[in-house]
């Protein structure tokens, strides 16, 4: 067995939903993401990868049933280099990674491509196939955008509530207030902001041309500087009358692009380039499909196991913020300090395109123990139907000196 590494990672910036990048579709927006990786590393013959792995939790559409081989093809890479499509709902791109590391570890490749994708905005509507030709009755059209869709009617009716009750009752169970998730969502606007401005993102993130005229989008689209709980407090429930999940407190609907690339020890020499960090632990949990936002605790306890260190020895935590409510769940769970987590801000204003959310978290891990010099990283999201998954990464420029 060897080790896996993280090499180079970039993402697009993330759109709001019907936003600036709502006419692009999925597979262009994929292929730019691998070019702007494959850009980080020129030295690279591409025809040196030997598996492309991506993330997408939709399909149902452009992304065209297998989204990673397509956008390795509009991106240029030869017909040679294989490609696959995970679908772990919104961790499918960090069980990308997971799964590229492994394959690595194992010795089944030397170099794969990851990442993922998703357009939430160009998701289309389905129809679901009638019984026999001609049907008299209705047919309704269904969103494929998020959540559950031609649900089997027998699945309980508590695994099968809306994402944002789900969470409502995760406010209930660990008695946490309105007023502290809108401190919270508040701070992950005015962090990604400052982070931005700081230049932070410059080395992560690759414009976007939108339109014909070359307008491009370069910076996350749903940042909104100078957020307070205050004005937050404002916002209507949007799932209970009286409950406390918000659009303020929730991640919103995005489209967007990541793209990670790993590779062995040895790979260093072809790739042009020494790694950033080590994949030293992974975590997978399950529980209740309704409790899905509590699930990244366990998974990180277990990446965190599966590496061989404990809480105190992480300086770092990506959390995807899918809901505010959830995110304080694990942190509360957790026992860290929240100065730890999500310091350049989080899914609340950065987006949450679903597959392309892991790979913004391992970038993103990877770069801020760059620029700390610290050692040890996690990164932990949260996935639809109650599962969750956690990746430690390992600083190998700090522990090298």
């Amino acid at each position: 067995m060897t080790d896996s590494y993280l090499y180079a990672a970039v993402r697009t910036p993330f759109g709001r939903f019907s936003g600036a990048l709502a006419g692009i579709r999925p597979d262009d927006l994929a292929a730019l993401a691998i070019t702007g990786v494959l850009a980080k590393v020129p030295m690279l013959d591409p025809g040196e990868i030997g598996d492309v792995v991506w993330g997408n939790a939709n399909g149902a559409g452009e992304d065209n049933r297998n989204v990673g081989r397509m956008a390795a093809l509009l991106a240029g890479m030869p017909t040679s280099v294989p490609a696959t499509t995970v679908n772990r709902l919104c961790g499918s791109s960090l069980d990308a990674a997971i799964i590229a590391s492994r394959a690595i570890e194992t010795g089944d490749a030397d170099i794969v491509l990851t990442g993922g994708v998703e357009s939430m905005t160009r998701a289309p509507w389905v129809l679901p196939k009638p019984q026999r030709a001609y049907p008299a009755a209705d047919m309704t059209a269904v969103s494929t955008t998020l959540g559950w869709r031609l649900v089997n009617e027998r699945m309980p009716k508590a695994w099968t509530v809306s994402l944002g009750e789900a969470n409502e009752q995760l406010a209930d169970r660990f008695a946490i207030p309105r007023r502290r998730q809108d401190e919270f969502a508040a701070q992950s606007h005015n962090l990604a902001d400052a982070a931005w401005t700081a230049g932070f993102y410059d080395d992560l993130v690759v414009p976007v041309t939108v339109d014909d005229k070359g307008s491009t989008l370069t910076r996350d689209e749903g940042i909104r500087p100078g957020s307070t709980a205050d004005r937050l407090a404002a916002l209507k429930p949007a799932f209970r009358t009286d409950g406390v999940i918000t659009a303020g407190n929730a991640s919103p609907l995005s489209d967007g692009a990541s793209a990670v690339l790993l590779g062995s020890q040895t790979a260093a020499a072809r790739i042009g380039a020494a790694p950033l960090a080590r994949i030293a632990g992974r975590g997978v949990f399950a529980l209740d499909p309704q409790m899905f936002g509590f699930a990244p605790m366990e998974a990180a306890n277990r990446a965190l196991k599966s590496a061989g260190i404990s809480w105190p020895d992480v300086s770092a935590v990506e959390l995807n913020e899918a809901f505010a409510v959830q995110a304080l769940a694990c942190m509360d769970a957790w026992n860290i300090d929240p100065a730890i987590v999500n310091t350049k801000g989080g899914a609340i204003a950065l987006g949450h395109p679903l597959g392309a959310s892991g790979g913004r978290l391992l970038g993103t891990l990877a770069h801020r123990l760059k620029e700390s010099g610290t050692q040890w990283g996690v990164a932990a999201i949260c996935i639809g139907v109650g599962q969750a998954l956690a990746v430690v990464l390992e600083n190998v420029r700090e522990t090298s000196r």
